[in-house]
């Protein structure tokens, strides 16, 4: 593998949810660790897995793992990270202030902006303090999906450049509080991320189209900043000799090495790597410790999970659906990036149309691609498209402000309102905006969701739920209101589907996904596997052999799930109205 020879100090994993970022960080941590290295592993993702991949509890502090001598790691906790960082500014001023001025400060700093800063000065400190890495050799992140990412390799700049021009005002006057002493870790972290010869970012990617752009839109915008790419890594290629006489693994290995030599150009000139698909989930010291193997052990043992035992197909729960909800109501796709939510959330959609309901299919995804997946068949009757755009929905956001409170005011008030309107929280205000506006719209028509990977929804989750207290705080005893979180509450207006894949980690994060959503007074209406090989047709041992390991994470959701409905891996690509028919069949 190119990325192990001469690795930096520092390198970061990258890319869309659900292409093994956290596979590839921890055996690169094992190898490393077992050439004698000292390695600290750390976890920027809000739903990491580490802790599962090697068996143990890590957490938010520094945590040896005693199979691997020379290895530590640590899962930044975002909530646990936040609430750190409230305590240290309203415990020096508690008892000393009001009660409720004690309250309107924690208000301001219980919305996602805090959650992300209290993430960011833990990051930002491990990249800039050498005293807080001083022993490893090397510090390897297993970073968030990939519009997580983007923001965070991205605020040090942003917040660097905020605090030099002296901007920061109400908006963000909360969680702003005290960052003015951290303006050179924040520098020092961007001089890090910016160093070819101290920082490596691994672009991490599937074999497919949408995988693939998605890290060539990562290398761009990275790009930009002063980041560039540095290897190019595609994880878990079909090898050629599990693809000989079965049709279906033969379609996936063909259109998988079309994505490859179709590659986007500007990644051509990056150091690339393949690593084949294993038998083994990447569970374990030994699973790991195969991962980077040049030939793949193909198992001749023949097992696989066919026959009665699955659940039924998606067209079961569409047409419940489409009997209960009486022609309208919010149908949200959740869950872990790169598990097909948008597949999904567009076969539900078209499905919908096409049995002559009224449809808005839409992405909360800043990465959605929601066009290549209905390929040219974006104008189906009955059925509109959009996407929220987190930069069009800043520039209509300040346009609105400053039309409005910006009307009334001289020269100096609307250069001061403007360089407000430039702080990064201006982006959460404006996508919960629009975000509400699809809520409502779904009181007419349906509305289908694709959402953003879980760590995004959830900071839109967090923004409705402090915009409902807002609104309950403010509102006279005994007025009627209802506000977007009460409408998500609601199980007759929103229908949650949680979609996952038929593997220990992507089920083992939905789940944790349904806890956080039951915490918050919201429940899941039904669970959907995607990309089952067991639900699927293949003679293919190593695809068997993978089909076989799929009963255990079925048979948890089907613990869980209210509803469920299992999608087979096809043949071909779910992309246009005929493959979609394919997944709501």
């Amino acid at each position: 593998m190119k990325f192990l020879t001469a690795p930096t100090r520092f390198l970061f994993f990258t890319g869309k949810g659900g292409v093994g970022k956290t596979s590839i960080a921890c055996a690169a941590a094992v190898q490393f660790a077992e050439a004698g290295r000292r390695v600290l592993l750390v976890s920027t993702d809000p739903a990491s897995n580490v802790g599962q991949v090697f068996g143990q509890t890590i957490g938010n502090a520094i945590t040896q793992v005693p199979l691997v001598p020379g290895l530590d790691a640590l899962e930044i906790d975002p909530e646990q990270a936040a609430a750190d960082y409230r305590e240290r500014i309203i415990g020096p001023v508690r008892g000393l202030l009001p009660d409720k001025e004690i309250a309107s400060i924690t208000e301001q700093l219980s919305g996602s902006c805090t959650t992300e800063i209290a993430s960011f000065n833990e990051f930002t400190g491990l990249l800039a303090d050498p005293s807080l890495v001083a022993g490893y050799d090397h510090v390897i992140f297993d970073t968030a999906p990939t519009g997580h990412t983007i923001r965070l390799l991205k605020l040090p700049g942003d917040w660097t450049g905020f605090l030099d021009e002296g901007k920061g005002d109400a908006s963000c006057l909360g969680p702003l509080s005290g960052l003015e002493k951290q303006r050179t870790i924040y520098a020092g972290a961007v001089k890090a991320l910016a160093d070819p010869s101290v920082t490596s970012l691994i672009l991490v990617a599937r074999a497919q189209d949408s995988s693939l752009a998605e890290i060539a839109r990562t290398a761009e915008e990275l790009t930009v900043t002063g980041i560039r790419p540095s290897n190019v890594v595609i994880n878990g290629v079909l090898p050629r000799s599990a693809a000989a006489a079965d049709s279906l693994a033969l379609a996936v290995r063909d259109r998988e090495q079309a994505a490859i030599a179709d590659m986007p150009v500007s990644l051509a000139s990056v150091p690339r790597d393949i690593i084949e698909l294993k038998p083994e989930n990447m569970v374990g010291l030994a699973a790991l410790r195969s991962l980077f193997e040049d030939v793949t052990a193909i198992p001749n043992d023949g097992s696989s999970q066919h026959g009665d035992d699955l659940p039924p197909s998606l067209e079961a729960l569409i047409d419940e659906l489409a009997g209960d909800a009486h022609g309208h109501g919010l149908i949200m796709c959740m869950g872990k990036g790169g598990v097909g939510k948008t597949t999904i959330a567009s076969a539900i959609a078209t499905r919908l149309a096409e049995l002559g309901h009224q449809v808005h299919l839409t992405t909360t995804d800043p990465a959605g691609h929601l066009e290549s997946t209905l390929g040219d068949d974006v104008a189906v009757a009955n059925l509109t498209v959009s996407r929220v755009d987190p930069q069009q929905a800043v520039a209509d956001y300040r346009k609105h402000v400053m039309d409005t409170k910006g009307k009334s005011l001289d020269d100096a008030g609307r250069a001061v309102l403007a360089e407000d309107l430039l702080s990064p929280c201006t982006e959460e205000v404006a996508v919960f905006q629009q975000f509400s506006r699809l809520v409502n719209q779904a009181r007419r028509s349906f509305v289908v969701m694709d959402t953003a990977p879980t760590g995004h929804t959830l900071l839109l989750m967090d923004a409705a739920g402090s915009y409902h207290r807002e609104i309950a705080r403010n509102m006279p005893t005994g007025s009627s209101y209802t506000t977007p979180m009460m409408r998500l509450q609601d199980p007759g207006y929103t229908r949650i589907l949680l979609v996952t894949l038929p593997e220990t980690t992507p089920v083992l994060e939905a789940g944790i996904l349904e806890d956080d959503l039951r915490r918050a007074g919201i429940h899941p209406w039904g669970w959907v596997i995607n990309q089952s090989i067991a639900a699927a047709d293949t003679a293919s041992p190593l695809l068997r052999h993978r089909a076989g390991q799929e009963q255990a994470s079925i048979d948890a959701v089907r613990e869980r799930a209210r509803r469920l409905a299992i999608v087979p891996l096809l043949q071909q690509e779910p992309i246009g109205r005929s493959s979609l028919a394919l997944v709501a069949s």
